[in-house]
């Protein structure tokens, strides 16, 4: 966890703290839903991630020679809000896929759009139409799953294929 997750979470230890003092079991209800969802949501970005740095580890060890770093405490627009979450950015020579997760963190960051836990952006430098919005949903199961927004407007699970197909773009 970095610096800027830890505050997050000390901040809301101490929210939660504060309403069950004050005998808000409502808000403290709020907050506790809240953390599980958090909770969910860092799981989920960090997989996203971890998947796009084993693929590219994959490909790296085949010749690839793709760069890989990660910023964490990131902050990016998705549509009218504003995502916080990690940015890994592969590269290649002058050719990089971004892939930029999170989810908004104050009221005024504003809200994941489509009923989503979190958003995930996936772009291309210099092929705009390559890129992909994603959106991670909850599963029946108790877990999240992350989705492809198509341009139809439908949602189709992201599936291994479809990830390295961006890295593939990348070598292409």
């Amino acid at each position: 966890m970095n610096g800027f997750d830890e505050d997050y979470e000390r901040r809301l230890d101490e929210a939660r703290a504060r309403a069950g003092v004050a005998g808000r079991g409502d808000v403290l209800e709020y907050l506790n839903l809240k953390a599980a969802n958090d909770r969910v949501r860092a799981l989920g970005v960090e997989w996203l991630l971890d998947a796009f740095t084993a693929a590219a580890g994959e490909l790296n060890r085949a010749g690839a020679g793709l760069s890989l770093a990660r910023t964490d405490a990131h902050r990016f627009r998705v549509g009218q809000s504003t995502m916080v979450g990690s940015r890994l950015v592969l590269r290649r020579g002058v050719r990089q896929v971004t892939v930029e997760a999170g989810w908004p963190r104050a009221p005024r960051d504003g809200v994941v759009r489509g009923g989503g836990l979190a958003s995930a952006q996936v772009g291309h430098f210099g092929n705009a139409r390559a890129g992909e919005e994603l959106l991670l949903l909850p599963s029946p199961e108790g877990d999240a799953r992350w989705f492809v927004l198509e341009q139809t407007g439908a949602r189709s699970e992201l599936t291994a294929p479809r990830l390295l197909r961006h890295l593939t773009l990348l070598l292409d």
